[in-house]
């Protein structure tokens, strides 16, 4: 009896970023393929002509006229705002006093939170999200439900509670102490748990007082393989606002780096205002960027410089965060449509490599967690999702054509697949190896070859 999985289907996957390399260097694409694993690791990777004899005996999971790709990687989302998703009419500031803080109080309740987190995470599920980097709110209770949740489906997920001492309602308000001592016991909880990583998680310097950033930067010292998740740089008006509160500082980044925030593990949602100057020390110093088109266009909050990001003056990591409840969809296709369409807007055009590459591998690139997810590399975590590019009648008909057998002709179908595709195009979803989440059964049968 053979001990290992086997999938056949189109497999595509990255070894490299294309905005840097030829598509040659940084795209591995497999006509006809075969995954297989062992104890939910990637076992074998290939041609399926090439494999297929040497692991006729186990049984393989045909996905004839699909495509798998590692799950997809999803750099900024709030879980607690999952219920307030298209609330109406409010740029940044007065949108958070309108919709976010009321509905983040609702989990001061453990049982809320916990409902809302099994609901998130299987939505997660059904858009292909293997991965995501997580705000909670300011209750404890908010970290152990999602992390509970997490844990239970055995997820690589990274989250942390949120450090808030001014500027929001008492009810949400914590202190600079009850901020640290808090978030110390959920790290000593939590990190490293399973496949389960902590992020120190101030909400963004609006919302915590210099003492508060401060004792962020202590954490780090005293942790130094956590992250760092905060806001930064996403609305005029809110960076004019952190400018009248931090006078000292040489602008909104620098306020985040006076506190020992800014290093290699920092991820920083939007970055939509950062100047010139900004981009150098993001770069300089290792950063990674969630670009969050969705949201930012929602909120009306601007055009976010992927062209600057990506440039070989100031490279810096960058993945796609749907930024839900900002953002409007869970799918991080959606989110990747929307990517174009920004750049697009910049006079810039991306293509469906360079998209799908920030929603996988460069998603995982931003959290160093590319040893461990983001391609099928023999020896990583199989967290991968099945597409179906013709899961819907029009998008049968766009992409009709047999399944491609070159780069270019891939290159059609995803696009469309990119501008088309939503929860319907993700057959299934696999976390190590194990089904999360299916449109439907299939079946697996000895290889008859």
């Amino acid at each position: 009896m053979c001990s290992l999985q086997a999938f056949r289907a189109s497999i595509l996957d990255f070894i490299d970023d294309p905005f840097y390399a030829t598509l040659a260097d940084s795209v591995r694409y497999f006509p006809d393929g075969l995954l297989v694993l062992e104890d939910g690791h990637v076992h074998a990777f290939g041609h399926y002509p090439d494999l297929h004899s040497q692991y006729a005996n186990c049984p393989i999971v045909d996905y004839s006229n699909h495509l798998i790709m590692p799950g997809f990687v999803d750099l900024h989302v709030h879980y607690s705002q999952t219920e307030m998703i298209a609330s109406y009419g409010k740029q940044l500031l007065d949108w958070l006093n309108t919709y976010t803080f009321p509905t983040e109080r609702k989990f001061k309740e453990l049982s809320y939170a916990r409902q809302i987190a099994s609901m998130f995470c299987d939505e997660l599920m059904r858009n292909g999200t293997t991965t995501a980097l997580v705000f909670t709110t300011v209750f404890p209770q908010s970290v152990d439900a999602f992390f509970e949740e997490a844990q239970q489906r055995n997820l690589r997920m990274i989250a942390g509670k949120v450090m808030m001492n001014r500027h929001a309602p008492d009810y949400l308000t914590d202190t600079a102490e009850t901020a640290y001592t808090e978030t110390k016991t959920l790290i000593e909880r939590w990190h490293k748990q399973n496949r389960l990583l902590y992020a120190v998680t101030p909400r963004f310097a609006i919302t915590s007082t210099p003492e508060q950033l401060q004792r962020a930067g202590q954490l780090l010292r005293e942790f130094p393989d956590v992250y760092v998740h905060t806001h930064l740089s996403e609305n005029v008006k809110e960076v004019a606002w952190v400018k009248e509160l931090f006078p000292q500082a040489a602008g909104y980044l620098d306020v985040y780096d006076q506190a020992g925030l800014v290093g290699d593990r920092s991820i920083f949602a939007h970055g939509v205002q950062l100047t010139d100057a900004e981009f150098e020390r993001m770069a300089q110093a290792g950063g990674a960027i969630a670009f969050c088109p969705t949201s930012n266009l929602f909120l009306g909050s601007g055009l976010f410089k992927i062209e600057q990001a990506k440039s070989t003056k100031t490279p810096i990591h960058v993945g796609l965060g749907s930024d839900v409840g900002g953002g409007t969809s869970l799918s991080i296709l959606q989110t990747a449509h929307a990517a174009y369409e920004v750049a697009q807007l910049r006079q810039q055009t991306l293509s469906p490599y360079q998209i799908l590459f920030l929603a996988t591998l460069g998603g995982a690139k931003a959290l160093k967690l590319d040893d461990k997810i983001g391609n099928f590399n023999v020896g990583k975590e199989a967290d991968f999702v099945v597409l179906d590019p013709r899961a819907t009648p029009i998008m049968a008909l766009r992409n009709a054509a047999p399944t491609p057998t070159t780069l270019e002709t891939l290159a059609e179908q995803l696009f469309a697949l990119v501008m088309m595709g939503d929860d319907r195009s993700v057959r299934a979803t696999y976390v190590m190896g194990a089904i999360a989440h299916s449109h439907d059964s299939a079946t697996a049968t000895p290889s008859a070859s």
